[in-house]
């Protein structure tokens, strides 16, 4: 594969087709995870245009908080992404990515600050969209995509990057 992802297409789903031959291309052969995260990470930012997008992992806080608190054990941690500077740490149920992480399904925003506990990280985002990313039917990661684009993600994106999502996890085994 070389080393830039050239994405041919003029629909959205046309583009994502493309995208995902080249990315189960990338995979293939690579055996070490957060490699393999990284060139998906920056296949999308690249091939789709995204403003950001990343991945955060769930992860044990260095100091656990009271259960009575939500899941006061674990916060999503920052991992490979590509865009602006990005948020490190966010909790169980809060903004977006917390949201997707709660619920155990895509959340998609057509307007991040309509959304009333979005966390702005980038004051250039205006949608997003959060995929959580399973092992053993419980979220080990979500992949978080961002838009300068109001309204940008529908159900062509939530379905391709489920599937991308769906790499993710099973890169993770």
């Amino acid at each position: 594969m070389s080393e830039s992802v050239i994405v041919s297409g003029k629909t959205k789903q046309e583009k994502y087709q493309s995208l995902l031959s080249q990315i189960k291309s990338l995979v293939e052969v690579e055996k070490d995870f957060i490699a393999n995260v990284s060139n998906i990470i920056a296949a999308l930012k690249h091939g789709m245009n995204f403003l950001w997008v990343g991945i955060y992992f769930v992860k044990p806080l260095p100091h656990p908080q009271p259960l009575s608190q939500g899941r006061g054990e674990e916060e999503l941690v920052l991992g490979p992404f590509q865009g602006p500077v990005a948020c490190t740490r966010i909790s169980f149920g809060k903004g977006v990515s917390g949201t997707a992480w709660k619920e155990k399904q895509t959340v998609i925003v057509e307007d991040v600050n309509k959304f009333s506990d979005h966390i702005a990280c980038s004051s250039e985002s205006k949608s997003e969209i959060v995929i959580p990313c399973f092992k053993s039917d419980e979220v080990f990661a979500v992949l978080d995509v961002d838009s300068e684009k109001l309204n940008n993600f529908d159900e062509t994106d939530k379905k391709y990057l489920e599937e991308i999502g769906t790499i993710i996890s099973q890169l993770a085994d």
